[in-house]
């Protein structure tokens, strides 16, 4: 891979993370009856906090969250490049435990608890996660993306019960009610933000930042499911993630946030019937 694909993949994933998210403020202010921020504010927040001074607890604290977006970037390069998925979950969850060490590593008890309901999040959609590349290895022989989206038909054809199991453990990934454990994605949710409470200014700016990261890395793998050889099956793909995406705003605003042993237990559920089964009968095949 090039620099200049690597320069833009790191340049253009956090513009349309951010656009994406921009989208999904405007789409549930309309659902719960409100005007809504314009389509840019995420991107003036974070300008916003960028001028702000950062508290520092100690150095670790601030640490851990410049190195899980150093894993987000990782990850998303991998992918883009169509590279090994199984190598980018791995990536993805590694970051995923610097955040949680950074939490822990503030000595908050408001930190500590969120710290501890990522680490629930984290038990909750690894391993559909993990299933999820099983299935695509199963279907296609090949855990790298370029090879996965080349195939002659989509792997949603030999993977439908792998594709609902994902789609369902993705609002963990997306921070989206139900499953919002952690973060307190809406404000009327609690008064502290959970596992981000100590941070601000630039590290907040970080951290958003990295989201937008997670957002087009939890797309792209809805987007290997519908890719093929043909052309216009990108285009289809791309529509796909697009509608996963709308369904998960929908499903955020319409629902309210379950205790973590809910949260757990229906994602394992559907882990076990949908990814579990789904491989057992393709194996069989």
């Amino acid at each position: 891979m090039n620099i200049v694909k690597i320069i833009a993949i790191i340049i253009f994933t956090p513009l349309v993370g951010g656009l994406l998210t921009g989208v999904d403020r405007i789409i549930s202010a309309r659902l719960q009856g409100r005007q809504g921020p314009p389509l840019l504010q995420p991107f003036y927040d974070v300008l916003k906090l960028t001028e702000k001074e950062s508290i520092e607890v100690n150095s670790m604290h601030r640490f851990f969250v410049y190195v899980s977006l150093v894993f987000a970037v990782f990850t998303t390069l991998i992918l883009l490049s169509g590279g090994d998925i199984l190598l980018a979950i791995f990536a993805l969850t590694l970051g995923s435990v610097f955040f949680v060490l950074g939490g822990y590593a503030s000595n908050s008890p408001y930190n500590t608890i969120g710290s501890e309901r990522e680490l629930l999040q984290i038990m909750s959609y690894e391993p559909m996660v993990l299933l999820t590349c099983i299935g695509l290895y199963y279907a296609e022989h090949s855990f790298f993306i370029r090879d996965i989206v080349a195939a002659e038909k989509p792997s949603i054809l030999y993977l439908p019960g792998v594709f609902i199991g994902l789609v369902f453990v993705l609002t963990f990934k997306l921070r989206k009610s139900p499953f919002d454990l952690s973060m307190s994605h809406h404000g009327h949710q609690e008064i502290v933000k959970g596992i981000t409470t100590e941070y601000s200014g630039k590290d907040l700016a970080v951290i958003e930042v990295t989201h937008w990261y997670e957002v087009i890395i939890s797309l792209t793998l809805v987007y290997v499911f519908f890719a093929t050889a043909a052309p216009i099956s990108r285009v289809f793909a791309v529509i796909a993630c697009l509608v996963v995406y709308l369904f998960e705003i929908i499903v955020d605003n319409g629902s309210a946030r379950v205790k973590w042993q809910q949260a757990l237990k229906s994602a394992w559920v559907v882990t076990a019937i949908m990814g579990t089964v789904n491989l057992l009968i393709l194996s069989y095949f």
